[in-house]
């Protein structure tokens, strides 16, 4: 044994299997053969990498528990950004019960869903330039002006049939849309995917979107032709939620962003709560045991999109990893971690059933 080596022992250096960690290893793209086994392979190096390894980890065993209502949340311009699609791939493999989103990723959706495109920002182009033209810039990516409006004759045509008796909310209005599209348009839309699976889509914050001003819209048309105006009530949807979330034995939630979107569906654990304790009818705790989300905005900001699922477990939102909760957050542009993510999970539970 060399002095150095002596020096080491009798400072008592773990050595890493002697405490239990977890060794790692060089990501060998020669043994690569399919979105599963690189995540597979993620989890063994670092930084981001291992984050998204593991947290395919939580959301294969998040939808494989059969007694586990997964509710997903999504904010950002996800359908402007060509993410539809991997939305309607969750829906359409049962990797989602509920659907929580800001009103405009389901208006672009609505959007692509009907046959219209949207295009490339080109950096030439002053943004008013793209004004006076009837761009709306998202980024790096253009909503046509003329896209919505045609739409809005949609959503017109549907809120045209409404019974003016029956009180409106997001979940039933957006059902109705995805009636309306199913029946009308060939091919995929998330509306369309949540209608035929029967998952209901709640938007939170209804009126920050181009559904809510359509709705408002259709209203002040009806008013004009002396028809009654359908009413609105937002808290429809937190009742309707909050049954399912109190009818469920285990909660996981799958979210992409953060916003209103994300901590709707989060505050239905202290709201379930403080029914019982305030005498304000049945309750009862009820906390997310399983989550995975995708977000790049940091913890230091202070806000709620960069809060962790540890602060959660302050509110009486998220079960703690003692008592077998399990979490994964990834900082990431959702872009380009969440259809990798979704693309290797499919596969695992292809490949496992």
């Amino acid at each position: 044994m060399t002095n150095k080596q002596e020096a080491r022992q009798e400072q008592n250096y773990g050595s890493g299997t002697s405490d239990d960690l977890d060794p790692l290893e060089p990501l060998d793209l020669r043994s690569v053969t399919s979105f599963d086994d690189l995540l597979e392979a993620m989890k063994a190096t670092a930084f981001g990498g291992r984050q998204l390894g593991e947290a395919a980890d939580v959301l294969e065993e998040m939808v494989r528990d059969p007694d586990c209502l997964v509710v997903g949340t999504f904010s950002g311009a996800m359908t402007v950004a060509k993410q539809g699609l991997v939305l309607c791939e969750m829906i359409d493999h049962g990797m989602l019960d509920v659907v929580v989103s800001t009103g405009a990723l389901m208006a672009h959706g609505l959007v692509e869903t009907s046959g219209r495109q949207h295009f490339k920002h080109d950096p030439s182009m002053d943004d008013d330039v793209l004004y006076r033209a009837g761009y709306d810039r998202v980024y790096d990516t253009l909503e046509l002006e003329a896209n919505l409006d045609e739409v809005e004759e949609i959503f017109r045509e549907v809120l045209e049939q409404w019974d003016s008796a029956e009180i409106a909310c997001s979940r039933r209005i957006n059902e109705e849309l995805g009636r309306w599209l199913q029946s009308h348009v060939d091919g995929r839309g998330v509306l369309i995917s949540a209608f035929e699976h029967n998952v209901p889509i709640y938007v939170p914050a209804f009126t920050d979107s181009e559904l809510g001003l359509d709705f408002a819209i259709s209203n002040r048309l009806r008013a004009q032709r002396g028809r009654a105006t359908v009413s609105f009530d937002p808290f429809l949807d937190l009742e309707h939620y909050a049954a399912k979330v109190l009818d469920a034995k285990r909660l996981g939630i799958f979210t992409i962003g953060g916003g209103v979107p994300r901590n709707w569906a989060q505050q239905v654990g202290p709201y379930l709560d403080i029914i019982e304790k305030r005498g304000a009818g049945q309750g009862a705790l009820r906390r997310f045991r399983y989550g995975v989300r995708i977000c790049p905005e940091p913890v230091h900001w202070g806000g709620l999109s960069g809060c962790t699922y540890s602060e959660g477990i302050s509110w009486g939102k998220f079960v703690p990893p003692a008592e077998g909760g399990q979490f994964a957050e990834v900082p990431a542009d959702a872009t380009v971690a969440w259809p990798l993510l979704i693309a290797g999970v499919l596969e695992r539970l292809a490949r496992r059933d």
